[in-house]
């Protein structure tokens, strides 16, 4: 779609020239400003200008770029030791995209755009990201990439904030996971993607696209499915859309979970 409204593009090459005027908005792939109608948008600032490297390793982990593309996090080559990374193929793939969206719309976007069947947000929950977060007056904080969607198409952000990167600790990239999704129709919007975390040190469960944001259910050890099914069963906030309604997407994330909790215990042995 044509953006007929916007009149500016700037393209900031240091954080000074970072900043928003009224009507102006961040610019990274584009895939979600292109797609629809937006009202008011009058300028667009291309983060892309910035130069951020995609990916950065460390001994504590990966950096992500909040500009780097669906494709270049899929060229990364994992750690011998990162038992997580398959989940990276499987949350990607999940977004139903042509490689052409791949290697346009980024990291940080669809994180930003927060809508519940985002995978990549699903990708980061679990495995635990951080929100470097560029703050208007020059500073910086961080936020739980679990805590910066707070519901369908809203987030913790506050005007003129910008993503800069995700940190992903070590811990979780060479930690087991496991995921499951399911659609109305074979290529339809996911309806409910629940993936999972595992290591000796506990075991994450998180649930998206059935949710208005993230659930999060952490246990110290493997629990059982008993246990999480008591949570989830418990757990009032199940989203409504056309791709699917709320008692259809609590059943299936409560069936998707008692899988995860046996695939947990069938590669540790049921050992915590």
């Amino acid at each position: 779609m044509d953006l007929v409204s916007v009149r500016t593009v700037r393209t900031p090459s240091h954080r000074d020239d970072l900043s928003f005027g009224p009507g102006e908005h961040p610019l990274a792939g584009g895939t979600w400003l292109y797609s629809e109608e937006q009202p008011g948008l009058t300028g667009l600032v291309d983060l892309t200008a910035l130069g951020w490297r995609d990916t950065e390793r460390s001994a504590g982990g990966l950096r992500i770029a909040a500009t780097c593309t669906i494709a270049s996090l899929l060229r990364v080559a994992p750690e011998d030791d990162w038992r997580a990374w398959p989940l990276v193929d499987r949350c990607a793939n999940a977004l139903l995209a042509s490689f052409k969206v791949w290697n346009q719309a980024t990291v940080g976007g669809n994180v930003a755009v927060a809508l519940p069947a985002g995978a990549i947000t699903a990708l980061l929950v679990t495995l635990d990201a951080v929100a470097e977060v560029w703050t208007p007056d020059g500073g910086e904080r961080r936020v739980p990439v679990a805590d910066l969607v707070t519901g369908p198409r809203t987030t913790d952000l506050a005007p003129g904030e910008v993503i800069r990167a995700f940190d992903v600790p070590r811990a979780a990239l060479v930690a087991r996971t496991g995921f499951r999704r399911v659609s109305l129709s074979p290529h339809g919007r996911t309806g409910a993607l629940v993936t999972a975390r595992w290591s000796a040190s506990g075991f994450v469960l998180v649930v998206t696209g059935a949710t208005p944001r993230p659930l999060v259910l952490r246990h110290a050890g493997i629990p059982t499915a008993a246990e999480v099914d008591a949570r989830l069963e418990a757990h009032d906030a199940w989203y409504d859309d056309p791709h699917g309604s709320p008692d259809w997407r609590r059943a299936v994330s409560r069936r998707f979970a008692a899988e995860l909790v046996a695939e947990a215990l069938g590669t540790t042995g049921g050992a915590a």
